[in-house]
């Protein structure tokens, strides 16, 4: 056990914590998108899944390990960077070298501002106390109607555009993190490049294509407010 403390501390492990917390978390939003998608098939599907989370024994359990998860993924890589930082005060030359791209270099900034967002969207969806609506309204069968909530909120336009710059800033994230946790898991060949420089971006574009829709769809009256 003690060994492995040890391996954590070091630069090397600090990477690997990185990256299996970030697979995780990928794998969530992943899951995110695919419940929120359910919109698309109108308010019974999206509340009765809601519905459903809202009820189920564990919620609890899987809300406060995801916190931790992403309290472990945030303070490792800000204390990595802060390390690389102190490490190497001078500035890349080449800023076109592997991990000195734009997003690479703002990975940092991305982070703490999609950290930021969290607290919103919990404030926004899950506590209520932001946007138009404070009390949740509920469906005809009773339940929190989470379609119209996301519909009225999505109507007043500086809601819409907070999430869509998040969202912007999650593809941000997401593009260069994908390669790199990938390479950090051993993935790091010549030969991977292509295939990583393909995946990447292609499941950035699949997390942030599923949460941008429903704003953008909302915008253009293509989802509209169910009875209520």
């Amino acid at each position: 056990m003690k060994r492995l403390i040890r391996l954590f501390r070091t630069s090397i492990g600090s990477k690997l914590v990185v990256a299996a917390s970030g697979i995780l978390l990928l794998g969530f939003l992943l899951a995110h998108a695919a419940g929120n998608l359910l919109i698309l098939k109108g308010p019974a599907a999206l509340n009765g899944y809601a519905d459903w989370m809202q009820g189920h024994p564990l919620l609890w359990g899987f809300r406060l390990g995801l916190l931790a998860l992403f309290g472990v993924h945030v303070s490792t890589a800000v204390r990595l960077a802060r390390e690389n930082r102190a490490a190497r005060p001078e500035p890349y030359r080449r800023l076109a070298r592997l991990g000195a791209r734009l997003p690479g270099r703002l990975m940092l900034f991305s982070g703490l501002l999609l950290l930021a967002f969290v607290v919103f969207h919990l404030l926004h969806l899950t506590v209520r106390v932001v946007g138009p609506v404070v009390q949740p309204l509920l469906d005809g069968a009773g339940r929190v109607d989470v379609y119209r909530m996301i519909v009225l909120s999505f109507n007043e336009p500086m809601l819409a555009a907070v999430y869509l710059l998040a969202m912007a800033a999650l593809g941000l994230h997401l593009v260069h993190a994908i390669g790199a946790l990938l390479q950090t898991l051993g993935f790091n060949h010549e030969s991977y490049q292509p295939i990583i420089r393909v995946l990447a971006p292609a499941l950035t574009l699949l997390v942030v294509g599923g949460f941008a829709a429903i704003p953008l769809l909302v915008i253009t009256g293509t989802l509209r407010g169910g009875p209520g």
